[in-house]
């Protein structure tokens, strides 16, 4: 891909993205408790955003701890934004939005989409999960797809925003397995996909090259299989 934009994988769905314009960008920052993110990785001394797909622990993670540090906005559904300044969120950090909505940024915006999961935080409704669509400077458009199963709508978010990339879980047991998860971002028509939210722990020990070999075999999408802490962008 020919971007100025940066990305990294941090483990699990966890990713640190350097826009063009130099604002660094944490999605799901499940760092510090992830067995996956080495310790020089899970220690965030500068962030602008943090953007959420949902209220569980493994994707929450170290958000209100890197807020407090940094100062940075946090991004996510309307119900677990409220959730987290009541557990010290400052407001002006707070930044709510929901499905179907576009919020714009720097030199970026994101459209928060649907995904087929739950979502709670600390035992509490979170709101919907969703999934993330990023839109970036140079018409570069990343999709992190949340945790999710496959769902009709895909195709249509294929014809609508056009991704360039998709992050896409593959671990199956709380999410799609590889072949479900092949089967979905064949319907979204990337030039590129990811597979996420695997290895982490042993129920969702899934083989990423068996989600390579399937979507390779029904798709010209070239799948991208990132060590953790790879720069991939």
């Amino acid at each position: 891909m020919d971007t100025q934009l940066k990305g990294y994988w941090l483990g699990h769905s966890a990713f640190k993205f350097e826009s063009q314009n130099g604002k660094i960008i944490y999605v799901d920052p499940f760092l510090t408790d992830n067995p996956s993110t080495p310790d020089e990785l899970s220690k965030v001394e500068n962030a602008d955003y943090i953007f959420l797909t949902h209220g569980h622990d493994d994707h929450v993670g170290d958000t209100l701890e890197i807020a407090n540090n940094t100062g940075c906005q946090v991004v996510g559904m309307l119900e677990l934004i409220e959730l987290l300044k009541k557990d010290g969120l400052s407001e002006d950090q707070a930044v709510p939005f929901n499905k179907g909505g576009t919020v714009h940024f720097d030199d970026f915006s994101v459209t928060m989409v649907s995904a087929n999961h739950s979502s709670s935080y600390n035992g509490q409704y979170a709101g919907d999960p969703a999934g993330l669509i990023f839109s970036f400077e140079d018409d570069l458009c990343i999709y992190h797809m949340g945790d999710t199963n496959i769902f009709a709508d895909l195709e249509i978010y294929g014809e609508l925003y056009q991704p360039h990339l998709v992050l896409a879980p593959i671990g199956d047991h709380f999410t799609m397995g590889p072949e479900e998860a092949a089967y979905a971002v064949d319907m979204l028509n990337p030039n590129y996909a990811v597979p996420i939210h695997y290895g982490t722990w042993p129920p969702i020990d899934a083989d990423p090259n068996d989600f390579k070999e399937v979507l390779e075999n029904l798709s010209d999408t070239e799948v991208l299989i990132p060590e953790v802490g790879d720069q991939f962008l």
